[in-house]
């Protein structure tokens, strides 16, 4: 299972100033499609990607889609307590519009689409003008959509939905990933004409008492 983010009142704001500083820009210039994603395995990702969708879902009013990219181990649906009946995998391999695959999530301004139920059968047009064509259609149906993708060393997935969107977000997890890891995401990243909107570093301790570093 992987591990999920804390949710004590610093991450609740340092949430929130992420989806200030990355979807919440004045002008033209805010991306609407961005992906989650680690470097490694064990980054809390895919918690990272839920709350940053309910914390935009809840300021802005706006409809937000969560995608769950990660075909190689969907877990979003699992965050959420809900099955994997339908979702991405199925979408790319079938011609029915978008939204027959999307699950509106009760009490929330909030969409989940889940891996899917055809995780197995969808390496082949992953690397498709389908899939393109399926993100296209969430970009027309939803003002924001918050894509959770696997780990960026470990698969090209990350790589090949960081161009079909607006950005990359990567996800590093405090004293495990190493910066020589990074620095090759990075490299990685630029060289795919990927845009690395940010980084959050998940599970930071901090060195002096709460107290006094939300005063800081």
């Amino acid at each position: 299972m992987p591990p999920q983010v804390h949710t004590d009142a610093i991450v609740r704001e340092e949430e929130a100033k992420l989806v200030q500083r990355v979807f919440l820009l004045p002008g033209p210039k805010a991306p609407n499609v961005v992906v989650f994603c680690g470097v490694d395995h064990g980054d809390g990702a895919v918690g990272i990607c839920a709350l940053a969708g309910k914390n935009l879902a809840d300021r802005t009013n706006s409809p937000v889609c969560l995608v769950d990219g990660d075909v190689h181990s969907p877990y979003l649906h699992q965050y959420f307590g809900l099955d994997n009946q339908w979702g991405l995998t199925d979408a790319v391999l079938e011609s029915r519009p978008i939204r027959d695959f999307v699950c509106r999530l009760p009490g929330d301004n909030l969409s989940l689409l889940s891996g899917g139920s055809r995780c197995g059968e969808a390496q082949a047009p992953w690397k498709s003008e389908r899939l393109r064509s399926r993100i296209a259609e969430l970009r027309a149906e939803f003002p924001y959509v918050l894509i959770n993708a696997p780990p960026v060393n470990l698969h090209i997935d990350a790589m090949l939905l960081g161009q079909m969107a607006d950005g990359i977000i990567l996800i590093l997890e405090s004293n495990v990933t190493r910066r020589e890891t990074v620095r090759k995401a990075k490299e990685d990243l630029a060289a795919a004409n990927v845009k690395l909107l940010g980084a959050v570093l998940n599970n930071r301790t901090f060195p002096i008492p709460k107290s006094l570093y939300i005063r800081l």
